[in-house]
């Protein structure tokens, strides 16, 4: 064989093997806050960031007109090749109505109106499931050390804007399968006769069911908040922001430290439960910017004492890992990951269309 006809068998003008380098996008729609991503990768080599940065949500009437402008933001030449976008709630194919965001989105109108040859949609915590890969030591707090097994299933958890899970199980090629769940819309089970009250003001609130999410969320806490300080639960008074509840609490503020104390103490029972369902041995992992944020009261080790709470079942879950997730960019991790991978083993479908 002449080095010619060798080079000609290597030769992959359609990219078909991933040989070339492709711009790709990537973003985490979050209910408050959405981080895209421009950037390149090859086969099996690391990808370059080109562009990054984080909008709010609600400033943007849509997908399209975020992803505009987050086009003419990111000032690349030509278009990506595929965009991926992780997207809070159920994604049925290739169209989703989101959770806590008045956006519908969808693939087909997406690459129509933007030219592109290709979109996918994947579950928000679907997506920071899979970003659990890159993160490192530094990027992990342990809640806790648990007796880690390799290749044993994973749980992701997370409050913010709302309540996610997901959950990753190993094939046996040792590649990881992820699952997305809308499990933080089960019902709410309160541990204790303090919580039994809660629950009664959040179905007046609410007009009946109370999930896990109208707890463990921004919301959330803004609703435990009103409810220390005594408020009707139906009353047309403001809540007050979570961020500025978080501000009253590190200054010292009664009710504000007590809602936060509460809303731990909910989050811990919540954790505990995904570690009796699950079994995650090989680690639960909370993420999310409220876990962020108040990781002083998730830290602390009356967290620990009430996720192990299980009668019975505690043995199982002081047997399980638990990290606190630090690093902010999870979501959009996993959701690059995806993009570049296509998806194929971890349960994104793309969809193809043929640019105008």
């Amino acid at each position: 064989m002449t080095s010619k006809s060798y080079i000609s068998r290597w030769h992959d003008p359609h990219n078909t093997l991933g040989s070339q380098s492709v711009n790709l996008v990537a973003g985490d729609i979050g209910g408050t806050w959405s981080r895209l991503a421009w950037f390149s990768q090859a086969w099996q080599q690391p990808r370059r960031i080109a562009f990054e940065h984080v909008y709010r949500s609600d400033a943007f009437t849509d997908a399209i007109h975020l992803l505009r402008t987050f086009f003419v933001d990111a000032a690349q030449s030509g278009l990506p090749e595929r965009i991926c976008l992780a997207l809070p709630g159920p994604v049925d194919e290739q169209r989703a109505a989101l959770t806590n965001l008045d956006w519908i989105v969808d693939a087909q109108q997406i690459a129509t109106e933007l030219g592109l040859a290709e979109v996918c949609f994947v579950n928000d915590f679907q997506a920071a499931a899979a970003g659990v890969e890159s993160l490192g030591r530094a990027d992990l707090r342990v809640l806790i050390p648990g007796v880690p097994r390799l290749g044993a299933t994973r749980v992701i958890t997370g409050a913010g804007t709302g309540l996610g899970v997901a959950w990753m199980q190993s094939d046996e090629r040792g590649n990881w399968q992820v699952f997305a769940s809308e499990g933080g819309h089960a019902d709410f089970a309160p541990t204790d006769a303090r919580q039994c009250e809660l629950l009664h003001w959040l179905a007046r609130r609410h007009g009946g069911h109370v999930s896990w999410e109208r707890v463990l969320s921004g919301g959330g806490l803004s609703a435990l908040h009103a409810f220390v300080c005594g408020r009707d639960p139906i009353t047309d008074e403001q809540d007050i922001d979570p961020a500025r509840i978080h501000e009253l609490a590190l200054q010292g503020g009664r009710e504000a430290v007590q809602a936060i104390q509460l809303f731990a103490d909910v989050y811990a029972a919540w954790v505990g439960n995904l570690a009796v369902l699950y079994q995650p041995r090989g680690g639960l992992y909370l993420a999310g910017g409220m876990s962020i944020h108040l990781q002083d009261w998730l830290i602390a080790q009356r967290f620990v004492e009430l996720a192990i709470a299980k009668g019975r079942m505690s043995a199982l879950v002081t047997q399980t890992p638990v990290y606190l997730v630090t690093h902010g960019r999870v979501g959009l991790l996993g959701a690059m990951h995806l993009c570049t991978s296509r998806a194929a083993a971890l349960g994104c479908r793309p969809a193809r269309f043929s640019r105008q």
